[in-house]
């Protein structure tokens, strides 16, 4: 089964997302970012939400993590829960 481990940030609004994202890749990072913005629990670990398989996160999450490019940053990805940046550390087939 397909694993992957990723980290996020999760805000309210698309433009939060937008911004960050232009912070993030120009130089800030992601953790620091991740600590200081995110709503998510994982913000404390720098959005780190460790390993987990394909179907264990909602389907918009899902598609974005096993599918992008390991280590760049990808979104910003809306689900119920706000708009996500993603970022893939691995991902294993």
């Amino acid at each position: 089964m397909a694993t992957a481990h990723a980290r996020h940030i999760l805000v309210k609004t698309v433009e939060a997302c937008q911004d960050l994202k232009k912070q993030i890749e120009g130089g800030v990072d992601f953790a620091d970012m991740a600590k200081k913005h995110s709503l998510c629990p994982s913000g404390k670990q720098g959005g780190d939400l460790g390993s987990f398989g394909k179907g264990q996160m909602v389907p918009e999450f899902d598609k974005v993590v096993f599918s992008a490019a390991p280590m760049t940053v990808q979104g910003p990805v809306k689900t119920q829960f706000g708009y996500h940046l993603i970022q893939v550390i691995s991902r294993t087939a």
